[in-house]
């Protein structure tokens, strides 16, 4: 069964705004789904339309079998939901916070297991969350979506705030809850987090859906581009303008001692190594694929994405 499924969903603001159109969007039970788009895609729309935060102008969605504007109550009972930014109360502390949301759901839940899952310490979840980091906050806020068991995980960048050792935690968090059979739906604008974690992924761009994939299968439909690397004792002359003469390859260099090859088809690389195996020994290989850096800038605009790598180079993608 589908945990989320949108039939032709559009969301118009006035006259000339329209936020998502046409949407059809499935995420199946159980998988982890990457939801991604620059900023005005419509994602945060569509999220705010399967919570029934706003109402759609044509179409349909449905959540865990329920539709999302006639079957809200049903839908929020099995539903966890992390918001960028989720607001906490200051006085209250990290225990009080899990503790009203499970009154809230009518949920019989341990804080205390909760708040050990996503690493709030002891001391700290007895305190008021108003002094709290940024990243104790994000993991009281995980906590809290984590409350009842959901059958369906929505977290808007849920790695914010937190250190390499908190997103590594959140990681195995999520697998965790994944094989037990949650569905998590969420977003990051830290593409390199989406790759490590997500079974599948999905890109809008203007409102539309232009992308629902593996990784993989998105870097078969883009062609997105690899390369592949070979250490040798020295490089013939005139055996780069061979290699860049091979069927699949764009692009070949020369450094010193290493060659490199930008392959738009992946069975290419062996025709490389191959062929600069034929003319001097091989000493070394590496390959590396098409990131998804790249593969979001091809689908949303066109462009190659070559020389993003890390956070920091990251395409906004929190819209």
């Amino acid at each position: 069964m589908a945990a989320i499924e949108t039939h032709d969903l559009t969301k118009r603001f006035g006259d000339d705004v329209v936020a998502v159109d046409s949407l059809n969007l499935t995420v199946d039970a159980g998988e982890i789904f990457g939801f991604l788009g620059p900023n005005g895609a419509g994602k945060s729309t569509t999220i705010n339309v399967l919570l029934d935060f706003i109402r759609p102008t044509e179409g349909s969605a449905e959540v865990l079998g329920h539709d999302a504007q006639t079957e809200t109550r049903a839908i929020r009972r099995r539903v966890g939901v992390l918001p960028e930014g989720a607001a906490l109360y200051d006085r209250l502390t990290g225990r009080e916070h899990v503790e009203w949301v499970a009154e809230t759901k009518g949920a019989d839940a341990d804080p205390d297991a909760i708040l050990d899952r996503v690493g709030l310490d002891p001391a700290a979840r007895e305190r008021g969350a108003g002094g709290y980091s940024k990243g104790m906050a994000q993991r009281l806020a995980l906590g809290m979506a984590l409350v009842g068991d959901p059958d369906l995980l929505v977290l808007d960048e849920p790695s914010s705030g937190l250190d390499p050792n908190g997103i590594q935690a959140m990681r195995d968090l999520l697998r965790e809850e994944a094989e037990r059979g949650t569905t998590v739906f969420f977003s990051s604008h830290i593409l390199p987090q989406v790759e490590a974690v997500c079974d599948r992924v999905g890109i809008m761009s203007d409102g539309r859906l232009v992308a629902e994939d593996t990784i993989e299968g998105l870097r078969r439909s883009a062609g997105g581009r690899g390369r592949v690397t070979a250490t040798v004792d020295r490089v013939p002359e005139g055996l780069v303008g061979e290699l860049e003469s091979l069927s699949g390859v764009d692009a070949a260099t020369a450094d010193d001692r290493e060659i490199t090859a930008v392959c738009s088809d992946p069975a290419a690389k062996i025709d490389v190594l191959k062929r600069i195996d034929e003319v001097t020994p091989v000493l070394d290989v590496s390959s590396e694929e098409a990131s998804l850096e790249e593969l979001f800038n091809r689908y949303t605009t066109g462009g190659d994405g070559e020389g993003v790598s890390g956070a920091e180079q990251s395409p906004e993608v929190t819209a």
